[in-house]
C-alpha cells in the first residue's frame, strides 16, 4: 500500500478552494466533477510539496459535515485491490463500499474499508502513468 491522498469533506468545494489558496500553494487542481457511483462532487488538488487532497462534497459526506468532522479518509494506492481488500478484512477491517469505478481516477476501481486507521480508500494502481 502506497499513500495517495487525504479526503476532506466540505459543504462547498469552491469556497474551500478559495480558503486553501490563501494558506497553501496549490500546484495542480482538477475540475470539480460529480461521480454518481460515489454520490459525490470531487476535486483533487496537489500542493507544492506533492501532497494530494481530495475535496469531497455531496450526499456521501453530508452527515460528517453536520458534525463538523471534515477529515474523511486516507487513500492508498494498491497493485491488487481484490487481494489487499481481502487481506485487510482478514486483519479485522470491514467493507464499507465494495470496489467500483471512480471517475476522478480515470475509472480505476476504488473501495472503502473501516480499519485501524479509520476509513481508508483503496485505489487501483495506475497502469498508464496518469494519477
Amino acid at each position: 500500500m502506497k499513500f495517495h491522498h487525504i479526503g476532506i469533506a466540505t459543504p462547498s468545494i469552491e469556497n474551500l478552494l478559495l480558503k486553501l489558496s490563501k494558506f497553501l500553494e496549490i500546484k495542480e487542481k482538477s475540475e470539480i466533477i460529480y461521480d454518481k457511483n460515489q454520490d459525490a462532487s470531487l476535486c483533487m488538488i496537489t500542493l507544492s510539496d506533492g501532497t494530494k487532497l481530495e475535496l469531497i462534497g455531496g450526499g456521501v459526506v453530508s452527515n460528517l459535515i453536520k458534525k463538523r468532522n471534515y477529515l474523511y479518509h486516507t487513500c492508498y494506492e494498491v497493485s491488487d485491490i481484490t487481494k489487499t481488500k481481502s487481506d485487510l478484512i482478514n486483519d479485522g477491517a470491514f467493507l464499507v463500499s465494495d470496489a467500483k469505478e471512480a471517475i476522478l481516477f480515470n475509472n480505476r476501481k476504488v473501495a472503502f474499508l473501516m480499519w485501524d486507521l479509520g476509513l481508508i480508500e483503496l485505489v487501483e494502481e495506475n497502469q498508464d502513468g496518469v494519477n
